[in-house]
């Protein structure tokens, strides 16, 4: 049995740096095209040169998948391939982390690819092709068992990540939950279904209003609606601010540790979730979990690509990352 299986999507991560890329903030931006005012802009129409390309593999799951195994987990993956050149890639990636690929099967459609467009300040526009993910089924789904599932299903159909926390639960397996903003914005109803059967759900704080129909501002009543919806634990990121974390009676905030200097963004969040649930297997305890997500996620974005700064065991037990400044008090007080 292994420790932990991740499901989701692998892609391959295109990044290009320029300083042509220029992030604009203006409140008189449509808001429905840009919700919180900013923007990555270039010239339209002009030839741009980039300073930098730099070719990685990412993935929610795959992300995820690393942070476990550095963390000394058997860990292994659940998600769909291509059958493009690529493929060679991933492998090869996924054995040097010690991850086993447990679907067998690829799609005929090339894997999924993101091209990451960075600016100098680190803050980066992604735009995604979905390929081999779209043809995920229930077939692809290995009978592996593992102690926990950490679940990052992208637009995998939301009737077999059900089917599949049903049958988890029944073989009192633990599961995490990090829904997508798809299922966010177009399986409301599934993602709270799905949230009854979670151990763990994690989003960020502006997902969470979302879902729960909270204000944004309200955190506490955030986390009520949560514990109405899951069994456990739901934990809220909030970018550089930190996160919290509400266990049913108990709210937790932690601040972020400082970045060195910011490089890039990309995973950072997938970076924290997974650290939580690594750090909440190892200790059981809240506030170690918040303490190696929050360092594993500064570390992630003081690098290049979603991978290179995850941190090992090791790593973690370097001196800077010995304290974090955590609040607690009480859900209803």
């Amino acid at each position: 049995m292994l420790d932990v299986i991740t499901l989701g999507t692998v892609t391959n991560d295109l990044f290009l740096e320029s300083k042509l890329f220029k992030p604009i903030h203006d409140s008189n931006f449509p808001k429905k095209d840009f919700p919180t005012g900013n923007a990555e802009c270039f010239a339209l129409g002009s030839k741009l040169y980039i300073d930098a390309l730099t070719q990685t593999i990412g993935g929610d799951a795959v992300n995820a998948g690393v942070t476990f195994a550095r963390q000394g987990f058997q860990t292994g993956f659940v998600g769909k391939l291509g059958t493009d050149q690529n493929i060679k890639v991933i492998q090869d990636q996924l054995k040097k982390e010690k991850i086993k690929l447990l679907t067998k099967n690829q799609s005929r459609k090339q894997t999924d690819t993101s091209v990451i467009l960075l600016s100098p300040t680190g803050e980066r526009t992604i735009l995604v092709s979905r390929g081999a993910s779209s043809d995920f089924s229930a077939k692809d789904i290995p009978a592996a068992k593992a102690k926990w599932w950490y679940i990052a299903p992208g637009k995998i159909s939301s009737s077999i990540i059900l089917d599949l926390v049903k049958k988890l639960k029944k073989e009192n397996t633990s599961i995490a939950f990090n829904p997508s903003g798809h299922y966010i914005e177009h399986e409301r109803q599934a993602l709270k279904t799905i949230c009854g059967y979670a151990d763990v759900v994690i989003v960020n704080r502006e997902e969470g209003a979302k879902i729960t129909e909270k204000p944004y501002e309200k955190i506490k009543d955030t986390f009520k609606a949560f514990d109405a919806m899951v069994h456990g634990i739901a934990v809220l990121t909030d970018g550089p601010d930190g996160a919290y974390v509400s266990d049913g009676r108990m709210m937790y905030r932690s601040r972020a540790f400082k970045e060195k200097k910011l490089v890039d963004r990309t995973g950072a969040g997938d970076a924290f979730g997974s650290g939580f649930i690594a750090g909440f297997i190892q200790k059981n305890d809240i506030g170690y979990a918040l303490r190696l997500a929050s360092a594993n996620a500064t570390s992630v974005v003081e690098h290049l690509g979603a991978q290179k700064g995850i941190l090992s065991k090791k790593d973690f037990s370097a001196s800077r990352w010995k304290f974090v400044d955590l609040d607690v008090e009480s859900l209803h007080s």
